[in-house]
């Protein structure tokens, strides 16, 4: 449920800033606040897990991935890297 939340926000602020210079301008003046920008990091975070888990769990279903515990607990430490290193991109990409 959160997920739709942040992808309506999300799309909300480019419709926004694709409107017109001015609602550009407007989107600009959004993303200024330190509390957006975490609430935007927030979002950018939770949905680069989201994503890194997916793709996991299609590797598993897929058989590229065993299913042992060993394979299960190692694939999930490496998406886990992979979204801690997405975190920091994604907040330097917001701030």
């Amino acid at each position: 449920m959160i997920t739709f939340v942040a992808i309506g926000i999300l799309l909300w602020l480019l419709g926004l800033s694709l409107s017109s210079p001015e609602g550009f301008l407007q989107a600009s003046a959004v993303m200024d606040s330190f509390i957006v920008k975490f609430i935007m990091w927030g979002i950018l975070t939770a949905l680069a897990y989201h994503i890194a888990g997916g793709i996991r769990h299609m590797m598993m279903d897929f058989g590229f991935l065993g299913e042992t515990l060993q394979t299960g607990k190692l694939s999930a430490q490496i998406a886990f890297g992979i979204t801690v290193v997405l975190s920091i991109l994604a907040g330097v990409l917001v701030w």
